[in-house]
């Protein structure tokens, strides 16, 4: 086998599994609301928000544009109120994707089939809890869902957030692959940087939300999955290195 066969793929979960940010959105104006808050976070403001990886860290990125002065607050008190706020924000992410309000991406399952079915290895890299993750994917592929992924890394796993590789670092070593075997699937320049620094070839799927940001880096930018096959990233791999 050649030192740089593919043997995984490695997906990115909101924006790339299934365009989940509006669901998410929507989530977070719930919490804000249930918490009595006036914030309303809108597409566009949204928008830049998702250039900060991880829901907790765009509360707290938010709280401190509209008040400076937060650092004169109790830090612990206002970590509870940021951790109530996600709280209740992820489950009523989960309660929407439950009730069928988010579907696989174009050409997602069939990439994911295609490569199972050839021996490959999946995994997922995301920043977003567990609870999410597990929530689409069952609605998604099944109760079963799990045993198709050699290895998963979340916000519990890898706290680092991207842009910083730690997430694919850690895959990397959970598959015991070297980064040369292994494909990324991204949709957002941070993602794309996340991978990249752990040194995978990255494909990228631009997100309604993402598709203004600077994918310099990435071995292919495609619409979506739709008309992407297991012999056709193997041929975008090897071109690479020629």
């Amino acid at each position: 086998m050649a030192s740089g066969a593919l043997q995984a793929l490695i997906f990115d979960v909101d924006g790339t599994l299934a365009e989940t940010e509006s669901v998410h959105m929507a989530a977070f104006n719930h919490a804000f609301a249930e918490m009595g808050m006036d914030w309303v976070w809108t597409t566009g403001m949204y928008t830049e928000l998702l250039r900060v990886s991880g829901g907790k860290e765009r509360i707290l990125h938010y709280w401190k544009q509209v008040n400076p002065d937060i650092k004169e607050l109790d830090a612990h008190a206002l970590q509870d109120r940021i951790n109530r706020i996600h709280e209740i924000k992820t489950a009523a992410y989960e309660a929407a994707v439950n009730s069928g309000a988010v579907s696989l991406r174009p050409g997602v399952l069939k990439l994911m089939d295609e490569a199972l079915a050839a021996g490959l290895q999946l995994a997922i890299a995301t920043t977003t809890s567990p609870v999410n993750v597990a929530a689409l994917l069952r609605g998604a592929i099944g109760a079963d869902w799990r045993m198709n992924f050699t290895a998963i890394g979340d916000a519990s796993t890898a706290p680092i957030k991207k842009p910083h590789p730690q997430v694919y670092l850690q895959l990397l070593q959970t598959l015991q692959l070297p980064a040369a075997q292994c494909l990324a699937i991204e949709d957002s320049s941070n993602g794309l940087r996340a991978a990249t620094g752990a040194g995978l070839a990255t494909i990228i799927t631009p997100d309604p939300f993402t598709v203004h940001h600077d994918f310099t880096g990435a071995l292919r930018v495609v619409p979506d999955l739709s008309h992407v096959t297991l012999a056709l990233l193997r041929e975008w791999q090897n071109s690479s290195r020629v």
